[in-house]
């Protein structure tokens, strides 16, 4: 693992989804535009999110995150 980037993991379901970031900080965001623009503000260039793919409940997220310039990665929970 590279420590220069800092690394956020997301566990999303309908209404909120809860983040951990590699410093082992806890935070839950609601699962909307305003839930993920606010989640997006504690990120920069070198951040790397990783979430499951939920059904269909990770595609905004993935795809907000992704417009905003940020790493994404959408791992199968198998």
């Amino acid at each position: 693992m590279n420590k220069d980037i800092k690394y956020f993991g997301i566990d999303i379901s309908a209404l909120v989804f809860d983040v951990t970031d590699s410093d082992g900080n806890y935070y839950q965001f609601k699962n909307t535009e305003f839930g993920f623009k606010k989640f997006t503000k504690l990120l920069d260039n070198t951040s790397h999110c990783v979430m499951e793919a939920t059904g269909y409940y990770h595609y905004q997220l993935a795809y907000h995150l992704l417009e905003s310039g940020i790493k994404v990665s959408v791992e199968n929970p198998l």
